[in-house]
């Protein structure tokens, strides 16, 4: 057989090496291993982190709002009470003074309703934070001769329940004197 006779494959010497190299290539390649559980493990985990940023970025911006901060959202600091507690309520109510005059219904304009949040027995400071993030002005001081009262806590709103307060509105404040 001569090099220009055609093969009993019918290839030339070169198809025919290159048909060899490719069979030898396909059939040496390992075949891919997928660890498809340690996959999900690490799916769910990169989920979780995204999750809980996404959480947290959301908790970073809006922890501050009006909303959270005035229905007691947020744990007290050493600085604030908190604003509605039992006792002050009891106090209020055994002492003779009308405790319901402290009590302060903000309208967000978020459809959900007006908010009450009881002042009573909240200090000056505390009283103009809450106001300054409710977007409320705070208009006259006055101070009060009331029984049975922490001298400088507020004892009386006006307006107060049952009027509803809304951003940019005017609310005066009574302290007590002692």
């Amino acid at each position: 057989m001569s090099s220009h006779d055609p093969r009993s494959s019918g290839c030339t010497p070169f198809e025919e090496e290159l048909i060899n190299a490719m069979n030898d290539f396909a059939h040496s390649t390992a075949t891919p291993a997928f660890d498809t559980a340690d996959m999900v493990h690490r799916t769910r985990r990169r989920r979780a982190t995204l999750i809980a940023g996404v959480a947290t970025a959301l908790i970073v911006a809006g922890g501050g709002t009006a909303l959270a901060s005035m229905t007691g959202g947020t744990s007290p600091t050493t600085a604030e009470k908190p604003m509605t507690t039992a006792t002050t309520a009891t106090t209020a109510t055994t002492k003779g003074s009308d405790y319901k005059k402290a009590i302060l219904l903000v309208d967000f304009g978020k459809g959900g309703g007006p908010v009450a949040v009881d002042f009573t027995g909240t200090d000056l400071r505390t009283t103009k934070g809450q106001f300054l993030k409710a977007d409320i002005k705070l208009g006259t001081v006055s101070s009060v001769n009331s029984p049975g009262c922490k001298p400088g806590s507020v004892v009386e709103v006006t307006p107060h329940a049952p009027k509803i307060v809304k951003a940019g509105d005017t609310v005066n404040v009574k302290l007590c004197v002692g």
